[in-house]
């Protein structure tokens, strides 16, 4: 399996290159060069496997060449030993048609773990057979950060730069990437900037010629084709245990940056019956235009209650436009050019048209989040986040056939965000044990001016260079 940039400049990468790059060199994103395909017998061979053996079957194909699969499996032994819950993603029922996949058992408590444990490993695998060092540059609105923090934190050979907009996030995210005292770790603090700046910043950092001719740029965010392929597997692990691939599902997702509703993309792609992709917003609602209007224009982000999701540049989104638009390298490298340009860009034909076979939309105000939210506690006792709430406002609201199961993705466990909880339900959700003592943890975080100078001048001064 081989690897081609959206952009169709890049030169094609194998698996091992693909996940240390990150961004394309043409500035484009890495996807496979075909998606691989399973039988319905294959699929149903799967029912009752343990995660981390499902999760070896599934991304298998698209490792080849770069990892046996006797190793593959090593390392997703090794990546899901460390959740709470020994599903790892569990499904739990909410009524006749609604379901939770739960995603949040890992030890940052949030969707991000599922991926991010196992790139970890994939960057020391990868690390270990050469002598270069890796510098990883991310951006987070909240839960990338701490995940792939967690997962490299004392990780020979890799120094991360984690950058989040200051005073946007919140203080259990804060403090779940800050409180790590690694000596590979820095944490940064942008003034005055939005996730979509720091987002900016990181993409402008891996065409730095500068900057990449020193440093060897990686990238946690869901650029990364490894992170999407991990998170693959769990629209597998539902749809096994919801009667696949004999019975179709639908899947709800709360979504800002579009890689965690694409993931499902690539798992119908490969095989699994997806009856429908539903992406839930919030007031950021960019990719509901997008997709129930073919406006993708930005707008100015809107602080909510669902930090994660306050976003007006979904990064993952350019994937699907390229697999919609014929795989036309040129075609979308001129249209991505057009919308960096204006902020604005009108969906053709072909890739509305493609979307809309499997994708629907919603969006979520405050009010909906909250009603929704206390909706899920009187009627079914469950605690649910702000993102999750989205996600389920849009599953219960999408007119999905009865007998075809709804999961929405619970991306993040309630104390994450108990204000938000207890506002909507009088019950203030807590940590689990395994991070009860986060508040007494000592903080450490650079704030920086969020310019591209000032981030790039604190990255050339802390990192290692490539060898």
């Amino acid at each position: 399996m081989d690897y081609i940039s959206t952009r169709g400049s890049a030169p094609a990468l194998d698996f091992e290159g693909a996940t240390l790059a990150g961004l394309a060199s043409d500035g484009g994103l890495y996807v496979p060069r075909e998606w691989p395909r399973f039988s319905e017998q294959e699929i149903a061979s799967w029912a009752g496997l343990p995660y981390a053996e499902l999760a070896a079957k599934v991304m298998a194909p698209f490792v080849e060449g770069s990892l046996t699969e006797e190793r593959l499996l090593e390392l997703t032994t090794q990546a899901y030993g460390r959740f709470a819950h020994d599903a790892v993603t569990p499904l739990v029922q909410l009524d006749s048609q609604q379901w939770l996949l739960e995603l949040f058992h890992g030890p940052t408590l949030a969707f991000k773990d599922v991926a991010l444990q196992f790139l970890g490993l994939l960057f020391e695998e990868f690390l270990g057979r050469s002598d270069r060092n890796l510098t990883i540059v991310g951006a987070t609105s909240g839960d990338t950060g701490s995940a792939a923090i967690d997962a490299v934190a004392g990780r020979a050979k890799v120094d991360i730069f984690m950058l989040h907009p200051k005073g946007r996030v919140s203080d259990v995210q804060r403090r779940q990437m800050t409180t790590v005292l690694a000596p590979n770790v820095h944490n940064l603090a942008l003034e005055h900037a939005s996730f979509d700046d720091a987002q900016a910043i990181v993409k402008r950092m891996f065409n730095d010629k500068g900057m990449t001719d020193r440093f060897a740029i990686g990238a946690v965010n869901s650029i990364n084709w490894a992170r999407l392929m991990a998170q693959v597997v769990y629209y597998f692990a539902a749809g096994l245990q919801l009667g696949a691939p004999g019975r179709k599902v639908a899947f709800s997702v709360p979504t800002g940056n579009f890689g965690d509703v694409f993931a499902g993309y690539v798992a119908a792609q490969m095989g699994l019956p997806i009856e429908r992709l539903i992406v839930a917003t919030n007031v950021n609602d960019i990719l509901h235009r997008a997709l129930a209007e073919g406006d993708y224009s930005q707008g100015t982000v809107t602080p909510t209650a669902a930090p994660s999701m306050d976003i007006q540049v979904s990064s993952n989104f350019e994937r699907l436009l390229f697999d919609l638009g014929g795989r036309d390298g040129g075609a979308l490298a001129e249209q991505m050019a057009g919308f960096e340009a204006t902020k604005a860009m009108k969906l053709t034909n072909a890739q509305r048209e493609g979307a809309s076979a499997l994708f629907s939309s919603a969006r979520a105000d405050a009010d909906e989040m909250a009603s929704t939210i206390r909706w899920a506690y009187e009627h079914c006792g469950e605690l649910i986040d702000p993102h999750t709430a989205c996600g389920l406002f849009a599953a219960r609201s999408a007119g999905i056939g009865a007998g075809i199961p709804v999961v929405t993705l619970a991306t993040a466990h309630p104390a994450k965000f108990p204000e938000a909880v207890e506002r909507a339900t009088g019950q203030r959700p807590t940590l689990p044990t395994r991070v009860g003592d986060l508040f007494e943890r000592e903080e450490r975080y650079a704030s920086i001016a969020g310019e591209y100078g000032a981030v790039a001048a604190f990255v050339a001064e802390h990192a290692s260079p490539k060898v």
